[in-house]
């Protein structure tokens, strides 16, 4: 695990921000570290922000599909991906990144990409930003998608 090279930021204001936080179901204890990091940061940047949960990160892209058209300005898409003894870890970590990042494209909006893809449960333990956590992964995607969708309302103008 590496958080070395983190960059040191300030606070980012959100306020006027519509953000929607979308996380899967899995692994409970770890998504909800996720989602806990992440609602801090959008509270203390006084962006309006929601929850939805859906049943996995598979389902992570579709959702954030919706939260775009709903008119989000930002989505935080969390999840949990264990490997496991066959190749689906491969197929549901390539598709789940591969859509998110196509409807952040399609979208021209922020996805702050906070899926986890993970040998083992103590890695995400590690990173769900929980008493005694390393790091926190929730925290870290809510506060890029806020820092993304400021710099795409400046090159907008």
């Amino acid at each position: 695990m590496s958080g070395a090279g983190a960059p040191t930021t300030s606070p980012v204001d959100g306020t006027g921000l519509r953000v929607v936080v979308i996380a899967g179901t899995w692994h409970e204890v770890i998504s909800n570290g996720l989602i806990a990091g992440a609602q801090r940061v959008l509270e203390a940047s006084g962006a309006e922000h929601t929850l939805v949960r859906v049943p996995g990160s598979f389902e992570l892209a579709v959702a954030a599909q919706a939260a775009f058209a709903g008119g989000a300005d930002a989505v935080v898409a969390l999840g949990v991906i264990i490997r496991g003894g066959t190749p689906h870890f491969e197929y549901i970590s390539a598709a789940t990144t591969d859509g998110l990042t196509r409807v952040a494209l399609d979208a021209g909006r922020p996805v702050g990409f906070g899926v986890l893809t993970l040998e083992d449960e103590q890695q995400g333990l590690d990173r769900a930003g929980l008493a005694g956590s390393k790091e926190d992964k929730g925290a870290e995607a809510a506060e890029a998608a806020l820092r993304t969708a400021r710099v795409i309302a400046q090159l907008r103008g």
